[in-house]
């Protein structure tokens, strides 16, 4: 396919000069309030290195907004080098758990740059551990973790749980798109609905099983993709949430579009062919989430504001992003604002579709 030619020869021409770090350089953590399934709580985020995401480094080169490859190592890592940076993590925020813990609801999320269930980016032996060390800790009570559908097995998740007994484990999957041909040829993703919807039954069989486990499964929307109108965007955000709601996605968690280095979208960013969503239409679909989808849906603000990310105007990025944080957390609308940019966002909306063919799309001039 074209998109993932072209995706892998930006990839490969930004590898040759990605300066690589060492796994103690790209390990983190931080700790912060966030929603948990349990009510209002704190989240411990824990970034473990990995060699990589095995679909960016593959053939496949890739999606075309992602640049995970850059917080990797890119060669195998010493399984006890990665053990020992995730204890050294979670010893920095241990104390404050067990003082919240007797409060308030607590979760890790650990993410690899990749897929956690994937055994050629985070081995079995290592995943197994690391998850042993979290089971140690009486105070978390939510483990979340990403992965692409391949990756998610009814033997893996028995597998999981046999080490963290009754803690409730949530699988993130980027969905991205309920369109086929958007997901495949302007994300190339690399996986269809029906993968999807395969790993999502898994989980729902797991957690419905006689049993004591708590699976769940929450779906990444990817807020507009390239060759992507404002209009579009907006509402294929909207049918994408609907969607995922009703194959039974436990939640739902938008990710409005940032520039990253090494992309396809950062290409097209560069010759004045794409730019990211305002933040009006993030507005806009979080309050149609909050009228029409019943499950919890959460809003990723990273880059809000920035010249690579979502972008209203000086006068308004922070006080809206702001107000999406609170509106998350209490799953509640966004409370009415008024910005004087806001008619040229209503008139970008009401333009989108004027020049739009009705010829459908059979080739991306992507070059």
């Amino acid at each position: 396919m074209e998109i993932q030619q072209l995706t892998k020869e930006i990839r490969n021409s930004y590898l040759e000069r990605m300066k690589v770090r060492s796994p103690e350089k790209l390990a983190t953590s931080w700790y912060q309030e966030d929603l948990l399934y349990e009510g209002k709580g704190k989240s411990l985020f824990v970034i473990v290195p990995t060699p990589g995401c095995s679909w960016a480094l593959g053939d496949g080169g890739g999606c075309t907004m992602c640049s995970y490859i850059s917080d990797c190592t890119l060669e195998p890592i010493d399984k006890n080098t990665i053990i020992n940076l995730f204890k050294n993590e979670l010893k920095k925020h241990l104390d404050e758990i067990k003082v919240d813990g007797k409060e308030m609801p607590i979760a890790i999320k650990i993410f690899a740059s990749g897929s956690f269930l994937n055994p050629q980016e985070v081995p079995v032996e290592t995943r197994n551990k690391i998850l042993k060390i979290v089971s140690e800790v009486d105070q978390i009570k939510e483990v979340i973790v990403e992965s692409r559908p391949e990756y998610v097995k009814k033997e893996v998740l028995e597998e999981i749980f046999s080490i963290i007994k009754n803690k409730l484990f949530e699988v993130s999957i980027g969905l991205e798109s309920q369109d086929d041909f958007i997901r495949e040829e302007k994300i190339n993703k690399g996986f269809t609905k029906e993968d999807f919807e395969k790993a999502v039954n898994i989980i729902k069989e797991i957690d419905h099983e006689d049993n004591e486990y708590t699976a769940k499964c929450k779906a990444y929307i990817f807020v507009k993709p390239i060759l992507t109108s404002e209009k579009e965007a907006i509402e294929e955000a909207k049918n994408t949430a609907k969607y995922a709601e009703d194959v039974g996605v436990d939640r739902i968690s938008f990710c409005p579009a940032t520039i990253h280095k090494g992309t396809l979208i950062e290409r097209l960013w560069r010759k004045g062919s794409y730019k990211p969503p305002w933040i009006w239409s993030v507005v806009a679909i979080i309050n149609d989430a909050r009228k029409n989808i019943s499950i919890p849906t959460f809003m990723d603000t990273s880059g809000f504001g920035s010249r690579r990310g979502p972008y209203n105007c000086k006068k308004c990025n922070k006080d809206l992003k702001h107000a999406i944080i609170k509106a998350t957390l209490q799953q509640k609308p966004i409370e009415d604002y008024e910005c004087q940019c806001k008619k040229e966002w209503v008139s970008e909306i009401k333009s989108s579709n004027l020049n739009k063919s009705k010829t459908k799309t059979k080739h991306l001039p992507l070059i």
